[in-house]
């Protein structure tokens, strides 16, 4: 049998797998219905066509080529079903009547509807099963298996789908290989064939011929990314704008959504390795900074086994209660990659082969993606949405209202929260939200002293966040107010200090003179810092370092760093802002480590204007040649020195 033989000499390992598999379904459905039982739904495209081809040979293996007593091509008794519609393309009628002929097709032309036609034609005929060439990613892919049975509402009938895993790029390999006609438009540059109302050729296969004015296309065969292959399809403008609105929102509420003060997010590790204690979890609260740095509140962090119950009991959990849910780690082929697993399982639905993803990833490991299931290419079916950026190897998985991180180590998540944040202000992935502003105080009253004062002050403000923390047990308690306004956030520190005696608490990190509620003499109880941050800082000689202490002296800066082509790294930070007095004096002493940069602090309260060029402090911009080449959101010392080092 051509067919079989074509596909036993090539050297495709994946298409051989394909073809074994597909054939394996054949032969099962015809070993439980009789060939008068099954039929087979051909339109005249590329997949119904390989579909033919697949059956033939299914059909002659399952015989054995003694019981077909020609065993040549017009062999082939399965019922073929055509349903003939007047908007078709010419071209696809005559190559289906010429395919009848050739194969010597049984041909049941029907020119109704779908539903009608089937319905009259399995009340005349006893067809239990209809093949079908449905794919993966088709609009009526969703929620099939490789056998299903007619939905609710159809006539009863077994849809047995073989070539349901299978991808554009498998496709174009059977019919090549196997040197079969298919439908003429495919060489004119059609890659996926409607209506002569909603097909065009794929402007991605057009060939720019300035000598002739008629549009000249490729064939169909030569698209290199499947996941383009109905780019020639028109969409109607409704269906279009219902399609952006949910490839906007998925799963989000859009109704007031950038009017709310507070929207909720929790992260997810998923890793054996993170409970066993063998490794530390870096991006859990780098994760966390990174969502306070927009404006929302992290209601829970949470570290899960690499087990699928454990991931989806989770994943349900925070999903029904979170606007945004974070997960990270167990994404892969390895056996304890199970957190796609996880989440499909919690919305209920299935893991089905991606091909858009499988393009990227062939794109990125070639050969290595082989075989029948490319586990990395497995995406919950139905819910799944790519965020695509330039600097993303491969796209970011959104399933509703969870975003899944393939991040490892900081470096890595920082690169995909400058992606996610840049997609966020074009297709509203993320909402920014009125940042956090944040006080602390320290005090050394006793937790016995303090505790109801605080308890009371908490109802008082239930708006803000408010929490006491130790450096150790013999050291000053700090309390930290935290909200979205400041003057909230300034009344409730008043309030408290109105209970305690004068000089009980000292702002920490505060431009103030001195502490607040009348105590002390900034010049005696508060050292003195970098001039310009108001922030407490080591007291010795830091390397090439400036503090910016105007906008024009700013802007100074910048001319002499783009003119004299050096490496510098410009630090915007706010004194108010916690995270920012983390990493300054890691920033100060970094100076010392790096003398070929120039290192700039730059005080947004000092320098307004700069509030024009960043959205979240701090914010690192690193310049190289007098262009600006990087970008660096949040602290952590250690990832701030891979970077400074990078870019040394």
């Amino acid at each position: 049998m051509e067919i079989d033989k074509a596909i036993r000499e090539c050297d495709d390992r994946r298409l051989k797998t394909k073809y074994n598999n597909a054939i394996y379904v054949i032969q099962r459905a015809l070993a439980l219905y009789s060939i008068e039982e099954v039929a087979f739904s051909f339109n005249g495209g590329k997949d119904s066509t390989v579909l033919l081809h697949l059956l033939r040979a299914g059909y002659f293996l399952h015989k054995g080529e003694q019981s077909c007593s020609n065993g040549g091509v017009k062999y082939f008794p399965m019922r073929t079903i055509y349903f003939e519609c007047p908007s078709a393309f010419p071209e696809i009628n005559s190559f289906t009547y010429d395919t009848a002929t050739t194969y010597g097709l049984q041909l049941d032309i029907i020119r109704s509807d779908f539903k009608s036609g089937l319905e009259d034609l399995l009340k005349s005929k006893p067809i239990k099963a209809i093949f079908l060439g449905v794919r993966i990613g088709d609009p009526t892919a969703v929620g099939q298996e490789q056998f299903s049975p007619s939905s609710v509402g159809w006539p009863p009938f077994m849809r047995v789908n073989p070539i349901l895993d299978w991808s554009y790029r498998d496709v174009w390999a059977l019919l090549l290989t196997c040197k079969v006609q298919y439908c003429s438009l495919y060489d004119q540059g059609y890659t996926s064939i409607g209506s002569i109302y909603d097909t065009v050729p794929n402007a991605l296969l057009s060939i720019n011929n300035s000598s002739d004015s008629k549009e000249v296309f490729r064939p169909a065969y030569l698209l290199s990314d499947g996941r383009l292959e109905r780019a020639g399809r028109v969409k109607k403008l409704s269906s279009s704008v219902r399609g952006h609105q949910s490839a906007v929102m998925n799963g989000l509420d859009g109704v007031g959504l950038h009017n709310s003060s507070l929207l909720m997010s929790s992260a997810i590790a998923v890793g054996d390795e993170i409970l066993f204690g063998t490794v530390e979890d870096q991006i859990g609260p780098s994760l966390c900074r990174k969502l306070h740095s927009i404006g929302w509140s992290v209601s829970q962090t949470a570290v899960v086994r690499n087990d699928i119950d454990a991931v989806a009991e989770e994943v349900e959990r925070r999903q029904s209660t979170d606007d945004m849910v974070f997960m990270y780690g167990g994404v892969g082929p390895l056996h304890s990659d199970v957190t796609l697993a996880g989440v499909a399982k919690a919305f209920a639905v299935r893991l089905a082969p991606d091909e858009e993803f499988e393009e990227y990833l062939r794109h990125l490991i070639g050969d290595q993606c082989t075989g029948d299931r490319n586990e990395m290419a497995l995406l919950p079916e139905g819910i799944t949405e790519l965020l695509h950026h330039e600097k993303l190897i491969v796209p970011l998985i959104k399933c509703k209202n969870v975003i899944i991180l393939t991040a490892t180590n900081i470096l890595e998540l920082d690169e995909q929260w400058n992606c996610l944040i840049e997609l966020m202000r074009s297709d509203g992935a993320l909402a920014t939200m009125q940042p956090f502003v944040s006080k602390h105080l320290t005090t050394n009253l006793t937790d016995v002293e303090i505790a109801q004062p605080l308890s009371k002050l908490c109802l008082e403000f239930p708006d803000l966040y408010i929490g006491c923390r130790r450096k150790s047990r013999t050291e000053p308690l700090i309390i930290y107010f935290e909200g979205k306004d400041q003057d909230r956030i300034q009344s409730a520190i008043e309030a408290l200090c109105k209970k305690f005696h004068p000089g009980a608490f000292v702002e920490i990190n505060s431009k103030m003179a001195g502490g607040v509620g009348g105590g002390g003499d900034g010049a005696t109880s508060s050292k003195k810092g970098l001039e310009g941050t108001g922030l407490d800082l080591p007291e010795n000689r830091h390397g090439n370092l400036k503090s910016a202490s105007s906008d024009q002296n700013l802007k100074d800066i910048l001319v002499q760093i783009k003119s004299c082509k050096s490496p510098a790294v410009i630090n915007y930070g706010a004194s108010w802002c916690r995270v920012c007095s983390q990493i300054l004096p890691a920033f100060c002493q970094l100076s010392n480590s790096f003398p070929k940069l120039s290192f700039v602090y730059a005080d947004i309260d000092e320098c307004p204007e700069t509030t024009q060029h960043i959205r979240y402090t701090p914010t690192f911009h690193f310049y190289r040649d007098g262009e600006r080449v990087d970008e660096m959101f949040g602290a952590g010392e250690e990832r701030l020195h891979d970077r400074l080092w990078l870019h040394s």
